[in-house]
């Protein structure tokens, strides 16, 4: 099963990264693959947000569409994403912020493991570079939101 994490140090707040990953609907104006996203529900559980989510993702021949339950902790400016329908075994991951002088760290994890073994198999090929060209578009996104 893949497994990705990095951290980067980034000249934007922390809530304003927090603010930007937490903005599922707008994924498909800026990561790569994600041609549609739709928020189901967003509830409010007191100390954190429970998003549902659809995301829908196109690579070449593949074209698929997950959903997932996205935990918002806006006191701990932290998100999980837990995997609910679609072609995975299953996924998880974490982004977690924190401010420090002249800007933030941002941490991302992500693990996942899907149904197909071919598509398993085709995943592990890029999976490190995909991930990678992700956190670097929101990184993109920032700036040209943030400057």
């Amino acid at each position: 099963m893949p497994g990705h994490s990095e951290t980067r140090t980034l000249p934007w707040s922390a809530q304003q990264m927090y603010d930007l990953v937490a903005d599922v609907a707008s994924y498909p104006q800026f990561l790569p693959w994600t041609v549609a996203a739709r928020v189901r529900s967003v509830t409010d559980r007191g100390d954190h947000q429970e998003m549902l989510a659809d995301l829908v993702v196109s690579f070449k021949v593949f074209r698929e569409r997950f959903g997932s339950r996205v935990t918002l902790w806006p006191a701990d400016l932290r998100i999980d994403t837990d995997y609910i329908d679609g072609p995975f075994h299953h996924l998880h991951s974490r982004w977690s912020f924190a401010d420090h002088p002249g800007g933030c760290t941002v941490s991302f994890a992500v693990d996942f493991e899907f149904r197909n073994r071919l598509l398993q198999g085709a995943a592990g090929l890029f999976f490190n570079e995909a991930m990678t060209r992700i956190v670097r578009a929101f990184e993109s996104r920032a700036r040209a939101l943030y400057g």
